[in-house]
């Protein structure tokens, strides 16, 4: 990888919108403020503001996000990287902040910190989060000690590997959980853990084939299922229920998607704790299918996996999937 020369901007900022540029409070919000402005946010003033460059990708809320906007961040993040940025922090709104964290883990292959943050409360709302998480996330991205560990997630002083984090509340500031890598304490990034990282997947130019989520719940049967694959999915993820269970006509739905050519993964609807094959006529039953279970990854993040995936490898993604679901 490239070493960043020794006058080059230590920290490279891009901003895509969300709720910490967004303003109009108590009114509905609206994203509206650049990277600039979320530094100016954050005092980070003078000097310090002047030697971290800035890239504005687009000023919108996360919710509308898709596969194109990943591309274009991906884009921007590895321009700052290559032009020897020592690390990048993404501004994001928190919505579907853990896909594009996870999409960048799986797509970036440096070394140097990619840190994603946002706020749970609007700009202009009293008691606004997003500078205290901007700070922190600049601090985390300048900390040479946190090179290797892939994209991160940094939030209310904790930083999250990609994999796994999720958001757990809809408002509260510690919005998220998952691995915790670093804390951020009275300025200062403290080592928590060790990531495991995983080989880089291929980014191809058009977008991957359409994948679905189908939850499993009380009373399903196997009807959206196949409704998404009559719709063109080429790959499904199984939101089940419980450790990764599902009704009977789920599970020949399951069947039908596989042998029809469709690459379905098998996820819990749960929140946290693996999936396992563990009843006969549930999540043995789905494997039996042809059904792959993804161990305790979330079902959005597992969708991420899979579009990549099948994008790079549109025939039969196994090996790829294999890498990454260990």
């Amino acid at each position: 990888m490239p070493v960043p020369p020794p006058d080059s901007p230590p920290v490279h900022l891009i901003a895509t919108g969300g709720t910490i540029a967004s303003t109009g409070f108590p009114a509905p919000r609206r994203a509206s403020r650049d990277g600039r402005a979320l530094l100016a946010d954050a005092g980070v003033t003078g000097d310090v503001s002047a030697s971290i460059t800035v890239t504005d990708v687009e000023t919108a809320g996360s919710y509308a996000m898709g596969w194109d906007d990943l591309r274009r961040l991906h884009a921007a993040v590895t321009a700052a990287l290559d032009a020897g940025a020592a690390g990048v922090v993404v501004t994001h709104g928190t919505d579907t902040m853990e896909e594009s964290a996870y999409g960048l883990d799986l797509l970036l292959d440096d070394r140097r910190p990619v840190v994603l943050t946002g706020a749970q409360r609007a700009a202009d709302e009293p008691g606004a989060d997003g500078p205290g998480n901007l700070r922190a996330a600049l601090e985390v991205a300048a900390d040479p000690e946190v090179r290797g560990d892939g994209v991160l997630l940094c939030f209310d002083g904790e930083v999250f590997a990609a994999r796994g984090v999720a958001k757990r509340h809809t408002l509260a500031a510690g919005a998220f959980d998952g691995s915790v890598v670093h804390r951020v304490v009275d300025g200062r990034v403290r080592r928590v853990s060790h990531p495991v990282r995983r080989p880089a997947l291929p980014l191809v130019a058009a977008d991957p084939p359409r994948v679905d989520v189908v939850a499993a719940h009380h009373g399903a049967d196997g009807t959206l299922l196949r409704a998404a694959v009559a719709a063109g999915a080429r790959g499904v993820v199984l939101a089940a229920v419980g450790i990764g269970n599902a009704a009977p006509d789920v599970v020949a739905a399951v069947g039908e998607a596989v042998a029809g050519g469709v690459t379905v993964l098998l996820a819990s609807r749960v929140a946290e704790g693996p999936v396992s094959a563990r009843y006969a006529t549930g999540g043995t039953a789905l494997v039996e299918a042809g059904a792959r279970p993804v161990g305790e990854m979330s079902p959005w993040q597992a969708r991420m996996l899979l579009g990549l995936a099948l994008a790079a490898e549109p025939g039969d993604p196994g090996a790829l999937l294999a890498e990454h679901l260990t």
